[in-house]
């Protein structure tokens, strides 16, 4: 049952697990992947220059330490990478859901996260992390459910998108929606997708993602054929052809779809609006938060960090806030950043040891 009231099932969730789950299945952490990312966290299959997308913080020695913990992510409700969405087949109907598929929230995207934990015989999360989106379903899940998360680390998020943010959104699915094969949604099987909308999208999200200083230093107005411009309309600096290839290369593994009910789900998620968020950092919760942001993040800014730690504190939930230096933008939640890791390490086992993991 949906937070709107609308109902959907079955639901199959793709997840995979690192590391061991101990005997009292109290050493687990949860990761909450962002936008475009999927259940393939860490490690690889097969192909050692394909990691998993945070392969950078979860493994053997790494801040989230396999040998200590035992680690789950899950592709989101409404995704497009094994977990039931607007591209699985509506049982009802026989035929993808395309956009009959309800539109849902953080909230129920945790629903489904919760439902995991219970399926794997989790008893208590030692900590949930996550960035950008995934920093939101942190958020969220720790707000409602404090008992359930030992430690709830919460990366580059926001508690409530600004008009700028939702503005971003709002342009990538009008480039989508009205590519003419879009369709109505319904373009699976078609032979047909708005494969020029979707690309245009990540192309201008992609944008946001990286900061002025990180796009100088990696293109700054080199061209990309030779010394002298073309003067013409086709790809002719090096930063045109990176986001080219940038919005052809998600084609192969992002549904339009997906990307619509995904954007929509960040526009509409407010975590502190209502009354069930009074109950972060009551007397009888252990929950404690690690928030991050970097200086050079202007997606989700340090302003947008230090709202969620104002909102926490007025609640009495114990929470450490870091901004850190770095020159990439909002996808250095991504990258290998020393004292970002030595943070995300420290906050952890600090917590687990508390715990007794």
């Amino acid at each position: 049952m949906l937070e709107s009231g609308a109902s959907l099932g079955p639901v199959e969730v793709a997840y995979e697990t690192y590391g061991a789950l101990n005997a009292s299945g109290t050493n687990a952490v949860y990761v909450c992947h962002a936008l475009t990312g999927d259940a393939h966290a860490a490690g690889h299959h097969g192909d050692p220059s394909r990691p998993g997308w945070w392969d950078t913080m979860i493994g053997p020695g790494k801040p989230v330490d396999t040998d200590r913990f035992f680690v789950v992510c899950s592709n989101l409700l409404g995704g497009c990478q094994g977990t039931t969405g607007p591209g699985s087949v509506n049982p009802d109907t026989a035929v993808p859901y395309g956009l009959s598929f309800p539109l849902f929230t953080v909230r129920d995207l945790v629903s489904v996260h919760r439902a995991l934990v219970a399926h794997l015989g989790i008893r208590r999360l030692a900590g949930a992390l996550g960035g950008s989106l995934g920093g939101m379903q942190v958020l969220q899940w720790a707000i409602d459910h404090p008992d359930e998360i030992a430690a709830a680390v919460v990366v580059c998020a926001s508690s409530r998108l600004s008009a700028q943010n939702i503005a971003f959104s709002a342009v990538a699915r009008e480039a989508i929606m009205r590519d003419p094969d879009f369709q109505g949604g319904d373009y699976y099987g078609t032979g047909r997708a708005p494969d020029n909308g979707l690309s245009i999208a990540r192309m201008m999200a992609h944008i946001t993602y990286l900061s002025e200083e990180s796009m100088r230093e990696k293109f700054g107005r080199r061209l990309q054929h030779g010394d002298a411009p073309r003067f013409d309309f086709d790809v002719d600096f090096q930063v045109e052809s990176y986001l080219r290839h940038q919005g052809e290369a998600f084609l192969k593994r992002f549904d339009a779809n997906t990307y619509l009910y995904l954007t929509r789900v960040m526009d509409y998620f407010d975590a502190f609006a209502d009354s069930a968020a009074a109950g972060a950092g009551s007397e009888n919760t252990s929950a404690r938060f690690l928030v991050v942001s970097f200086d050079s993040d202007w997606r989700f800014d340090t302003a947008h960090s230090r709202e969620i730690v104002r909102q926490l504190q007025s609640r009495r939930a114990p929470v450490t806030f870091r901004e850190i230096e770095s020159p990439w933008g909002h996808d250095s939640f991504l990258l290998d950043i020393p004292e970002y890791h030595r943070t995300v390490a420290a906050f952890l086992n600090r917590t687990a040891t508390d715990v007794g993991v």
